[in-house]
């Protein structure tokens, strides 16, 4: 089994992505941990299905077009020319949302149980999802300091 990349990992300057498609790879070659799973579909309440939404990409047309092939770069373009482009301010309000969301949100509280029953209840390092998924993935949390670089 194989842990997808970071939510830090930058596709044309948009987080998540890489991490998204990451995901889709590994779940079709078998690799993908069966505690991870790929939801860009309806589902509410996870990465993949926020950014699918966000970005107004079709879950299903994504799927088959990470299958055809080509670089996480090309497979944004592609969604950007399909389902329309993204600029700046958007990109910057979607990686401010996805490297924040467990932090004083809606999502606090599963977070904070995620962490506990994860045996990471006592680190303060980790205050958001992304934080959670670099750390239970084997990574170290960054700080604010060092997303800014």
């Amino acid at each position: 089994m194989k842990t997808p990349c970071s939510d830090y990992v930058l596709t044309k300057g948009v987080m998540f992505f890489a991490r998204m498609l990451d995901k889709l790879r590994l779940k079709d070659q078998g690799l993908l941990p069966a505690d991870y799973n790929y939801a860009g579909g309806p589902e509410r309440d996870c990465f993949d299905g926020y950014c699918c939404r966000f970005f107004a990409i079709d879950p299903a047309q994504l799927v088959e077009r990470v299958r055809a092939g080509g670089t996480d770069e090309e497979i944004l373009e592609w969604c950007f020319e399909k389902f329309g482009r993204a600029d700046e301010e958007k990109i910057k309000f979607w990686n401010n949302f996805i490297t924040t969301r467990g932090w004083r949100d809606a999502s606090s509280r599963e977070l904070q149980a995620e962490k506990k029953a994860n045996g990471f209840g006592d680190r303060a390092d980790i205050q958001t999802w992304v934080d959670y998924h670099d750390a239970d993935e084997g990574r170290t949390p960054r700080t604010t300091e060092s997303f800014a670089q």
